[in-house]
């Protein structure tokens, strides 16, 4: 049987075609006209915490880092530049506390808090939040376009409903500015990697503005025909209708073809050096992710308190996996073996809608909404993905794609949600911030068997509530108090199934503390926070029915986390972050009745950090970058260790003129050989080797 839809084949044509237009039109706007001249190198590089700055992420009232009693990060596009991230995963790493777990099958996903995956950890673009469909999460993937990343740690229940206990990740675009502005980058580095973005703003009229950003990249991956491309055009608009009218639009393409790996399978349980640039996929291997978005909002003032909003939004992604997925190294034949042919299909499309008024008067600051969406989700697939080859290790014919079960529409799903949220921060003294929230969230997911199985109906709900309170001891001090709850399903929602359609939302608690200062006029600025997290109703056995699964069981973290931006010299900052967690499971039973009690969740590190010396003088600047991830289990028995690490980056740049920047970015510098992540016992997916690449930056 063929698939019910087409196959929605992946063309970066768009994206070359809008990169030379941009391009054209710029140059044509510097002889129509005289532009303001702007350096590349910012002040924002050396922003610090940024503690004074408006957060977007942690709640809707626009609260700055220091209102805020919660843990959260900002990276400024400045500050990605200099390090020299081309990827968002790579940037979102050097927050506290963050790991990548990152793998073919789930696109980007991450660590934080004891809590792991797309399910727990939520990926945001510019506050929108696509909803996971099989676990996978495929954007934002580069930072080419947006102003900042910001990280909320702990639950985000409140603002963003289930699925947040870990962190939320949020990319904010660069927004439409009147003044015109262009900027460019082009790179080539290691391992064939070439990369091209523009981006321009201007004004349209009298009242309107635009910002459209095009971007595209390819590169081998440093491993067989680990060849990848992507590329995206972001757009958007701003309007003045009237003066207390504003029509703000987006429209967005993005394309991927990530690389087509899955993993090195160990040899004799040890990561295996000579196998590191192997890839033992098949050579028709082929994965796609095609993402589009477009985003109406309108913005009332209707008095200098009162706002009301209301944003339109719908997505649409089409995903697509043909790969041979599971190795292992025979030992006595010195062969590996391959299985797991699996091919899968995912087309989702969701429309939601967000109504919320806002009020800003005396000592209240207050947001009240109403969020609606509605998700149709296919999942067509080959299971139960036969297949299997046999390879010598080195200089082998990787072969095609060979299964003997066919690719089926497996099933389809509904998905409406509903959620009404309000939050009041509320000024008891000059000093004294209190905030609080409420959401309620309602789910309603129905699933269609297209292989002639039972269907279902599941209705799910949440309540989250988060009490805060900040204390401003001085000027530049503040100490905070919060608890929290949130919520996270047992599995994706998009793709509940039959077995799981009897379980609730699980439910979690935080409770947290810190303090964040800032010393020296800025110079110096430093957060500590303190927290533990519980989490219920993870699925477990039946202690009396072993063979059934049940909810029940229980797990938990606590932890310390420290961030720190110090002014050494007038050219010099040191910047530091680090993570402690202790996370474990307080009940949770497994096959055979084992319990797993006082284990720590797989993907888990201990302990992480982050060390970053800056530099910055004349027309040069230069930094350099230690990454650590502590230990982690791959499995809830605790029965195998994935290596601690350390990495070390950096990057060097010149300002050839004031408008055009030059910079070498240099990662993996001892060419530390390492594992990522897991893909199961006998494979782990390797990071990079040592690698450089040259971009030369412009921007007028």
């Amino acid at each position: 049987m063929i698939l019910s839809r087409p196959v929605h084949t992946t063309s970066l044509r768009p994206v070359v075609a809008a990169v030379a237009l941009l391009c054209a039109h710029s140059a044509l706007a510097q002889q129509a006209e005289s532009m303001p001249t702007v350096t590349v190198q910012a002040e924002a590089l050396h922003e610090g915490l940024g503690l004074t700055r408006q957060n977007a992420t942690a709640s809707r009232l626009n609260l700055t880092a220091m209102e805020l009693p919660a843990s959260l990060d900002t990276l400024s596009a400045d500050t990605m530049q200099a390090r020299g991230d081309l990827l968002v995963k790579d940037a979102v790493t050097r927050t506290t506390g963050l790991t990548d777990i990152s793998s073919p099958g789930n696109g980007v996903a991450y660590s934080a808090r004891g809590f792991s995956g797309n399910g727990a950890i939520a990926l945001l673009e510019n506050g929108q939040r696509p909803q996971v469909g099989s676990g996978t999460a495929t954007y934002p993937a580069d930072p080419w376009g947006y102003e900042y990343i910001e990280v909320l740690r702990g639950p985000g229940s409140i603002v963003y409903g289930s699925g947040t206990t870990g962190a939320t990740i949020n990319a904010v675009r660069k927004a439409p500015q009147r003044t015109t502005a262009f900027e460019a980058i082009a790179g080539i580095g290691d391992g064939k990697a070439l990369r091209g973005g523009v981006g321009a703003t201007g004004a349209i009229g009298e009242k309107g503005a635009f910002r459209i950003d095009a971007y595209a990249d390819r590169s081998d991956g440093f491993i067989d025909r680990g060849n990848s491309r992507h590329g995206k055009v972001l757009s958007s608009l701003t309007y003045a209708l009237t003066n207390d009218l504003d029509l703000d639009l987006s429209l967005d393409h993005l394309e991927q073809k990530p690389q087509r790996y899955f993993g090195t399978p160990l040899v004799n349980g040890r990561i295996a050096g000579e196998l590191r640039h192997q890839n033992y996929d098949v050579g028709d291997a082929d994965i796609s992710f095609t993402d589009d978005k477009a985003v109406a909002r309108l913005t009332w003032r209707v008095t200098p308190a009162l706002t009301i909003s209301n944003e339109l939004a719908y997505m649409k992604a089409h995903r697509n996996w043909r790969n041979a997925e599971y190795y292992y190294y025979d030992t006595q034949a010195k062969v590996v073996d391959r299985s797991d042919y699996i091919a899968i299909q995912h087309n989702q499309e969701q429309t939601g809608n967000r109504l919320e008024a806002r009020w800003n008067a005396g000592a209240n600051r207050v947001v009240a909404g109403w969020e609606a969406a509605s998700i149709n989700f296919q999942h067509n697939n080959n299971s139960p993905y036969g297949g299997a080859s046999v390879v010598a290790p080195t200089g082998f014919n990787p072969g095609t794609f060979d299964s003997p079960d066919p690719v089926l529409p497996n099933f389809r799903t509904h998905t409406t949600t509903n959620a009404f949220y309000a939050e009041d921060a509320y000024d008891i003294t000059s000093s004294l911030l209190l905030l609080a929230g409420v959401r309620h969230d309602q789910y309603k997911v129905e699933r269609v068997s297209l292989l002639g199985a039972t269907g279902f109906t599941s209705r799910l709900n949440s309540n989250a509530v988060r009490l805060g309170l900040t204390w401003k001891l001085a000027a530049d001090t503040s100490v905070y108090g919060q608890v929290s709850s949130g919520s996270d399903p047992v599995t994706s929602l998009l793709s509940l199934n039959l077995a799981n359609s009897r379980y609730k939302l699980t439910s979690s608690r935080q409770v947290e503390a810190g303090v964040k200062q800032s010393l020296a006029n800025g110079k110096a600025e430093w957060t500590a926070a303190l927290y533990r997290i519980s989490k219920d109703d993870i699925i477990t056995r039946d202690p009396a029915h072993p063979a059934l699964s049940i909810q029940g069981g229980s797990q938990s973290s606590r932890g310390a986390e420290l961030s720190a931006s110090v002014k050494l010299a007038q050219a010099w900052r040191l910047e530091a972050n680090a993570a402690y967690t202790d996370a474990q499971f307080d009940q949770l039973l497994e096959s055979g009745n084992v319990s797993r009690a006082g284990n720590r969740p797989s993907d888990v590190p201990k302990i992480s950090a982050n060390l970053w010396l800056n530099y910055r003088a004349d027309a040069w600047r230069a930094a350099l970058g230690a990454r650590y991830v502590g230990e982690r289990f791959i499995d809830n028995a605790n029965s195998q260790v994935l290596p601690a690490y350390t990495t070390m980056d950096a990057s060097l740049g010149w300002n050839i003129s004031r408008n055009v920047l030059l910079q070498l970015n240099l990662r993996n510098l001892t060419n530390k050989l390492y594992a990522s992540t897991s893909y199961s016992d006998a494979q782990y997916l390797l990071g990079d080797r040592r690698h450089g690449e040259l971009t030369v930056q412009w921007r007028y």
